[in-house]
């Protein structure tokens, strides 16, 4: 039994006066029981997700560059938003949308959705949810937008409610419209469901920050949404961060100057009410590097410039820095690697195999929604996907 079908058993219970008092004692308790069982049907996910955000960067995508049964979802990056409506973001991308909703040939259950914003595209955030005509257009483009191009769902990535982010525009009052926004979102999803049997899949990319709970209504917002896609990655990054330090630690190194964590940042939004089952933690497929590191504790929690390969995909762990200078060390504190090239002063935090390892292993033990990365390209060996694969879901990973 779904929530859904629970929900509306219970309202067609009927107690009659013949039934008397311990009838009413049994429709309690089973009313309670039922609430438990709601609860955590509520809670505990069906399955892992597997999310993987696919960003072309205007190329055109072909079938063999993906690995489709080693995804349940796919969130394509990103559609535009202008005027208020959502609308393609390249000439290809109609192109490219096709290539992936093809993919379900090789995968039935796989869906795919589209994501709206990003740091650079949400822009237009602050206005569009500002009323309720303007909402109401954007979740009719919305609705449209996914009609047209088949798709299963809609990721919303607001970067930030509340917060200048790029430098776009912000007010006090996103705070609350973004709750409104998703909930026109999931009403007209609903209304959808209703009409074609389809059921529609709403997302949000947040940020594992404080500052971004302190500007939204996550109680209210896991609400409406299926899954927080939670960016449990750049916790530090050159040049913002002068002292070297891991982008995406599992648990915080005591010796950090923040406490900053996937583990924390998972807390803080169980603290403000998402429910563990809906949270899906963010990994990258991509490293960070400071330069000018002095060569002390291999590196790690010291002072550093941005170097010029400041950002790079994992794929130049494998190609260019393990076996060229630099080593692998491993904090056992944060439960991640990291890179250091003495003669080049060059520090390199990143994702590896054991680290990914531990994460899956965090998500399971602590019953979250599963794992989504940034992005798909920067692995294109495969290498970490089958990692998450082994963990989450072992058919998959045996169809390597």
């Amino acid at each position: 039994m779904n929530l859904r079908t629970a929900m509306h058993s219970a309202s067609e219970v009927v107690v009659t006066p013949k039934s008397g008092r311990r009838w009413c004692g049994c429709v309690a308790a089973w009313m309670l029981g039922l609430a438990a069982v709601c609860a955590a049907q509520a809670q505990a996910p069906a399955g892992f997700v597997v999310a993987g955000y696919i960003f072309p960067r205007n190329t055109v995508l072909t079938p063999d560059q993906i690995d489709a049964r080693g995804l349940t979802r796919i969130n394509f990056a990103f559609a535009a938003i202008r005027d208020g409506r959502l609308v393609t973001g390249a000439e290809c991308d109609e192109q490219n949308l096709a290539v992936l909703t093809g993919l379900r040939k090789q995968n039935p259950s796989l869906t795919v959705l589209v994501s709206a914003g990003g740091w650079l595209g949400s822009a237009e955030f602050s206005d569009l949810a500002l009323t309720t005509q303007s909402r109401s257009a954007f979740a009719d483009s919305a609705m449209d937008f996914l009609k047209r191009y088949d798709l299963d769902g809609l990721d919303v990535d607001w970067e930030y409610p509340g917060m200048a982010g790029a430098g776009h525009p912000f007010r006090a009052e996103d705070k609350r419209n973004f709750t409104l926004l998703l909930q026109d979102l999931r009403k007209a999803f609903d209304q959808e469901e209703k009409t074609s049997g389809r059921r529609l899949i709403l997302t949000i990319a947040a940020g594992a920050t404080n500052d971004y709970l302190a500007h939204t209504e996550m109680n209210k917002v896991q609400r409406w949404v299926d899954a927080v896609n939670l960016m449990t990655y750049d916790y530090r990054l050159p040049p913002a961060d002068a002292t070297t330090g891991h982008s995406a630690p599992l648990f915080t190194n005591p010796a950090a100057p923040r406490s900053e964590s996937a583990d924390a940042s998972v807390k803080a939004f169980e603290r403000a009410g998402v429910p563990a089952g809906k949270i899906v933690l963010g990994v990258p497929f991509y490293v960070h590097a400071w330069g000018q590191v002095p060569d002390q504790n291999h590196g790690l929690l010291q002072p550093g410039k941005q170097s010029p390969d400041d950002f790079a995909p994992y794929s130049a762990v494998q190609s260019s820095m393990l076996g060229h200078g630099f080593i692998r060390y491993w904090d056992a504190a944060a439960s991640v690697p990291y890179l250091y090239n003495a003669d080049k002063q060059e520090f390199v935090s990143y994702e590896d195999p054991e680290s990914l390892g531990d994460k899956c292993g965090y998500v399971k033990t602590h019953q979250l929604g599963g794992v989504m990365f940034w992005e798909y390209s920067g692995d294109p060996s495969g290498a970490l996907l089958h990692v998450i694969d082994d963990a989450l879901q072992p058919s998959a990973a045996g169809a390597h």
